[in-house]
């Protein structure tokens, strides 16, 4: 089809002016980055006496597969304004050790207008802040973990399309409004007394004990807490002064809380504690989920991980160290491979079957394609009708007698069984 010359120049010229400037055709197309949000949840906001553009929070649950939108009401505490399931998030519950350990990271991060990614190659994307003061005093390493579309996860939380174009919405009017940074809580589970008895022996809870300070602060104030870190752990609410010196690795300075604050949390915590007694007393009420089991098992993964992107040999699943894992070493290996080459082997593989039954004889050919569906040639000899015993002698020299060589079963389909 011939396109006229008054169409042609114009899209020609488009098209130079965007290689100029670095750019490209896809800045032309809209991808969802300025997708407003809903009118339904405008009008929630609406009662709850928030506007699209005041400060939002967000907070992520593994074990529940939730993520969760709070947004600043008039009287300055948060409200919720809406979840989302998340789509995939890979590895276990437990934070992240090191790159190419495939987990999620969990603790208190901060998202700025530098994070937000609206030319993602997950649709929309923005990072989650990783790593931050604790996991660099803890030696935490790893980049580009993000929130993202497409429905694919390696070390990030990523959701559908639809749900990151509303969460992307959400934090970009935020930063409209002026908000510096958003906050961002990510949890291994809801921090209630059932699910910290159920994880008392975990490897990871004293971790998420120091979690639940953080979680709790919120729970009581509805406002995200002030989050500093020192003595390699979070501290929160820890001093009213937003400029005092506090070192990650450094000793706590005194702690400086409005009483009432102090007060409040006291409380929160006996009710707690008594709650979680009562659980721990009853034993497990569901099983745990899988855990990370520390820095052995997140090493392992991340030589799992560099051996899978070299295209070696290795399990179809990571190696763990989870006691519900223990089968997991005798999964069948196989090899990771490009689509390309994939698809190159069984073009090859369709081509050699089609050049052997072109090869053989008539009478075995009829004879092939007359078996059943599902039976081999012996299988429908033995179904046959009887035939006298002379018959069945010695075969012809028309058909001389050939043991079939195994047939060559595919790496792709082995993948399957």
């Amino acid at each position: 089809m011939k396109i006229p010359t008054k169409i042609l120049a114009p899209l020609m010229l488009t098209l130079f002016l965007a290689g100029c400037q670095g750019s490209s055709i896809d800045d032309m197309v809209p991808n969802g980055a300025n997708t407003p949000i809903p009118p339904k949840l405008v009008k929630v906001m609406k009662t709850k006496g928030m506007t699209t553009t005041s400060p939002i929070m967000v907070r992520i649950f593994k074990e529940e597969n939730v993520l969760e939108i709070w947004k600043q009401k008039d009287n300055g505490r948060y409200d919720m304004v809406t979840s989302y399931q998340i789509c995939k998030w890979s590895g276990k519950l437990g934070p992240k050790f090191i790159e190419g350990d495939r987990q999620a990271p969990e603790g208190f991060y901060a998202v700025r207008p530098a994070h937000m990614n609206p030319k993602s190659n997950y649709y929309l994307s923005f990072d989650t802040g990783f790593p931050n003061a604790l996991d660099r005093a803890l030696g935490r390493t790893g980049a580009n973990l993000m929130v993202h579309g497409a429905c694919s996860s390696s070390g990030c939380y990523s959701m559908t399309d639809a749900q990151v174009a509303q969460i992307y919405a959400f934090a970009r009017d935020a930063f409209k409004g002026g908000q510096q940074s958003i906050q961002l809580q990510a949890f291994p589970f809801r921090m209630t007394a059932a699910n910290m008895a159920r994880y008392k022996d975990d490897p990871n809870y004293a971790f998420w004990k120091n979690l639940k300070e953080g979680y709790d602060h919120f729970e009581i104030t509805k406002v995200p807490p002030k989050v500093d870190v020192c003595e390699k752990k979070y501290v929160f609410n820890h001093t009213t002064d937003p400029n005092a010196p506090i070192a990650a690795t450094s000793i706590c300075p005194p702690a400086n809380q409005p009483e009432s604050l102090r007060m409040a949390y006291q409380s929160y915590q006996s009710t707690y504690e008594s709650a979680f007694s009562s659980m721990a007393g009853k034993g497990k009420t569901q099983p745990p989920s899988r855990s990370i089991k520390g820095l052995e098992e997140a090493r392992i993964i991340a030589d799992w991980s560099a051996r899978r992107a070299r295209g070696e040999r290795v399990t179809m699943e990571p190696p763990s160290l989870s006691p519900q894992d223990e089968g997991s070493a005798s999964k069948p290996q196989v090899m990771v491979r490009l689509a390309s080459a994939v698809a190159a082997d069984k073009a090859k593989e369709e081509k050699e079957g089609r050049r052997t039954r072109m090869s053989r004889p008539a009478s075995q050919t009829a004879a092939t394609t007359a078996t059943p569906p599902g039976t081999s040639p012996q299988t429908t000899a033995s179904i046959a009708p009887a035939q006298p015993a002379q018959t069945q002698a010695q075969p012809t020299q028309a058909q001389p007698t050939q043991t079939p060589a195994p047939a060559k079963k595919a790496w792709w389909k082995i993948m399957g069984e």
